[in-house]
């Protein structure tokens, strides 16, 4: 039988170890808000405002458009798939900036024809203003050039009502999830070879604490330590940038399930290492590609398709667009998805890393 006091008798002896670790402290704490703070500036300093730009033509023309648009250097152009429901793709991402060229735009165009472009803004957003002068001046540009200035290209213009996101507000949600990838997973792989190289299981497999109980302990405490982790990030995000975030019940879930998951992986990984050197290795190998895939910095959804069917792979992928969902989106249906999955991903790691980790080598 599991018991809670052996857990917490073990979680009070690596507290105390890992307290007096500066190196772990300052990643798990210090490291994600210096992260905010340098990307917050950053993005603060930034004068270009992301459009979502949906092309139904496909032709030439079209193509050209879009390329003097992105030129302009007043705008950041995302494409969007013609398959994606576009004003559903903008609500989901709580944007509003977004133009949709339609499928007969380039064939018109060459044809003299009168064809209509439609910009997506919101009247109370002051980046509205930017995308309609960026549009309106390509379209006048177009039009001189093919046409002398008769009104060939029009734009027409669609309200889509969201709250604005600025790019803090995704990348807090991100490096919290940084934050429970890193701090698990890295430690459980070290811990591990360090155990095996001083024989310390060797002399666990004579006490009562059991494979179960020793994890547990680890990820009781990696749950505390995402917990400060989040309301520091949180603190800096409001306070410093004004992020427009919020906390609920719904940020749980992730807060546990994160580092069950992830300390369970770091465990697993540690039935294949035999020293700290190669431990190091496997769990870079392993981190850092998920850290920069999963969406951490910046959303999956730029991505090419290939890269974004990887990204749908990753465990990390699901915490931080569930934590997305909620603390920026207060999208609780899409949260729910992502509870479920990363529920499943951790039920299956946490078993099998105890199931297939020994106490004595073989």
């Amino acid at each position: 039988m599991v018991s809670i006091k052996r857990i917490l008798a073990d979680f009070n002896v690596f507290r105390h170890g890992y307290i007096k670790n500066r190196t772990g402290l300052f990643v798990a704490l210090a490291f994600p808000v210096i992260l905010i703070l340098i990307f917050g500036l950053i993005s603060n300093s930034s004068g270009t405002v992301t459009v979502y730009v949906q092309n139904q033509d496909g032709g030439a023309v079209s193509t050209q458009f879009i390329n003097a648009l992105n030129s302009t250097g007043a705008v950041n152009v995302q494409m969007v798939s013609s398959s994606q429901n576009f004003t559903q793709y903008l609500l989901g991402h709580s944007a509003a900036d977004g133009i949709v060229i339609p499928a007969n735009f380039s064939a018109a165009y060459q044809a003299g024809n009168a064809v209509n472009v439609t910009e997506y803004g919101n009247p109370a957003s002051s980046t509205s203003s930017i995308v309609s002068s960026a549009v309106n001046g390509v379209s006048n540009y177009f039009n001189l050039q093919r046409y002398h200035g008769s009104s060939t290209i029009s734009v027409s213009h669609a309200t889509v009502n969201v709250q604005q996101t600025s790019y803090v507000d995704t990348l807090i949600p991100g490096l919290i999830g940084f934050t429970i990838l890193f701090s698990p997973m890295s430690s459980l792989v070290n811990l591990s070879a360090e155990y095996k190289r001083d024989k310390l299981f060797k002399q666990l497999s004579l006490t009562p604490l059991t494979k179960i109980e020793w994890l547990a302990a680890k990820v009781l405490w990696y749950i505390c330590l995402s917990i400060i982790s989040l309301m520091l990030m949180y603190g800096v995000g409001t306070m410093v940038f004004g992020a427009h975030i919020t906390l609920t019940i719904w940020v749980v879930p992730f807060l546990i399930l994160g580092p069950t998951l992830f300390a369970s992986l770091g465990m697993l990984v540690g039935t294949i290492t035999k020293t700290s050197e190669t431990a190091a290795v496997i769990s870079n190998l392993i981190t850092f590609p998920m850290m920069f895939l999963a969406g951490t910095f910046f959303s999956v959804s730029i991505m090419p398709q290939y890269m974004q069917i990887f990204a749908h792979a990753l465990p990390l992928y699901y915490i931080i667009e569930g934590l997305k969902a909620t603390m920026v989106y207060t999208n609780y249906s899409q949260a729910i998805i992502d509870i479920v999955a990363v529920a499943a991903m951790t039920a299956v790691i946490f078993v099998a890393a105890t199931k297939l980790f020994k106490w004595r080598e073989d």
